[in-house]
């Protein structure tokens, strides 16, 4: 296994003391909970999380604008509810805290269990599941994958204008269902842990619908020229958006060259043009990986007035922009 690391069982708490190191902004606390150094005096805190493997997601987005905190998990595993707990209760300030939860078993069962934690202790505690990959064909199964950052940013914009913490759980969740994403990989990540690949795929083959752990989508396909993969997940996509204007995001799934995103978002642009669909905001690059998996997926999200100012207002997070 080539992978840049001392000790596999050290993998988390190395990349998190780099972290801290680079990025005076941002503090640990509880071994695994990033949060903000400077703590918010006012306003609701949003709180998220999930296994490591997808960064800049969840930590790079503790900042002004975004998260209060992250709660990080071993590579591709839920945190525990007693960190997520930790995490509430650094943040609170008063006024309420809102869990971003990505739709995974594991990840649900343990927020949902550090809420009800966190109300015993007299904290004000809301959750919204963010249940964006149309690659899963039931609604409510559906897994949470790149545009929960979108989620992440739209939180923090209306914690900063002063939303009260249900009427943002309100405004969140008219939003999610109009979030769709898609995406496919190339190769499997290497999961440093383990030492193994997520999953076996051929050398002339690709995964349409892939999860950013690897899990299976819709379907193992011969590898096609850039344009001919864009069309295919622009087609299910658009089964299920149908907006002339929208917001875009080509998210990299870690091993994915900045030049190749490029690529990705010139056949996206051509391929909505083609169908009188304008892109009013674009998002290019590594959001929320699945370690150095080979691939990437598309967002796409209805324009609106809201929304824009929000995805658009300012952020000290060097990772959304």
């Amino acid at each position: 296994m080539k992978k840049l690391i001392k000790d596999k069982t050290h993998f988390l708490k190395d990349m998190l003391d780099g972290l801290s190191k680079t990025n005076k902004d941002i503090k640990i606390i509880s071994d695994t909970v990033v949060v903000r150094a400077d703590k918010k005096q006012q306003g609701v805190a949003i709180v998220s999380g999930g296994g490591s493997g997808h960064e800049p997601a969840h930590a790079g987005y503790v900042a002004q604008g975004m998260l209060d905190a992250a709660v990080c998990g071993e590579v591709f595993t839920s945190p525990t509810p007693d960190k997520i707990l930790n995490a509430i209760k650094a943040v609170d300030n008063g006024e309420g805290v809102l869990l971003v939860v990505k739709n995974y078993a594991g990840d649900v069962m343990n927020f949902e269990m550090a809420q009800e934690m966190a109300e015993m202790e007299d904290i004000q505690v809301e959750t919204v599941i963010v249940k964006d990959d149309i690659a899963v064909s039931d609604v409510d199964k559906r897994r949470g994958v790149a545009g929960t950052v979108l989620v992440h940013k739209y939180a923090g914009y209306l914690a900063e204008q002063g939303s009260s913490l249900q009427d943002m759980k309100a405004q969140i969740e008219t939003v999610l269902p109009n979030i769709k994403t898609i995406g496919m990989a190339l190769t499997a990540p290497m999961v440093p842990t383990t030492g193994q690949y997520g999953f076996d795929i051929e050398a002339d083959e690709m995964e349409i619908g892939v999860g950013i752990h690897g899990e299976k989508g819709l379907s193992r396909e011969k590898v096609e020229t850039v344009d001919k993969i864009v069309a295919r997940l622009l087609n299910e996509l658009l089964n299920e958006v149908n907006e002339d204007r929208l917001i875009v995001m080509v998210n990299g799934m870690g091993a994915t060259p900045l030049s190749e995103l490029n690529i990705v978002a010139k056949y996206v642009d051509e391929a909505l043009e083609s169908q009188n669909k304008t892109v009013t905001k674009w998002f290019v690059g590594d959001y929320m990986t699945a370690l150095d998996m080979q691939g990437f997926s598309l967002t796409l999200v209805p324009e609106s007035e809201t929304l824009l100012k929000a995805l658009t207002a300012s952020t000290a997070s060097p990772y959304f922009n």
